[in-house]
């Protein structure tokens, strides 16, 4: 019986110090996620942007440089698959690590700025070999907090 009273307690103790993963919250997509507004701006490679906020600096990053960032990303039918925001804690990477709408996406905004990307697939994971990897063309919202 103390045995049981004693393994009860052990047990006890250690699920109080364990919580249940919760997994992060969906963030709904932009009404326009389907596809780029006409007043959307274009570069020569079909990347789509717009500006949701101005940037408070002149501090653009360059190809290689290091940028903390708040972002989510959407594929075209809404399904966010990933979010900095829902984690709760901005993410750090290096623009010649990410994929190449991210290299030349971030290359236009200024610290401070927040803008949504519609990137085409061949600018983003159309070519990745993981197939877990979202296919088409995806939706960022971004914003640069920083670069380094």
């Amino acid at each position: 019986m103390r045995r049981s009273i004693w393994l009860v307690m052990i047990l006890a103790l250690a699920f109080a110090g364990c919580r249940l993963k919760e997994e992060a919250p969906s963030i709904p997509p932009p009404p326009d996620v389907a596809a780029p507004p006409a007043d959307a701006a274009r570069t020569a490679s079909g990347l789509a942007s717009k500006v949701l906020k101005v940037g408070t600096s002149n501090v653009r990053p360059g190809p290689t440089s290091t940028v903390r960032v708040d972002y989510t990303g959407w594929t075209t039918d809404g399904k966010m698959f990933d979010s900095s925001v829902a984690r709760g804690e901005p993410a750090e990477f290096a623009l010649n690590a990410v994929i190449p709408g991210w290299t030349e996406g971030l290359q236009l905004m200024v610290v401070g700025e927040k803008r949504r990307f519609w990137i085409p697939g061949n600018l983003a994971y159309d070519n990745s070999p993981r197939p877990d990897a979202p296919k088409g063309m995806l939706v960022f919202d971004i914003e640069l907090l920083d670069v380094k």
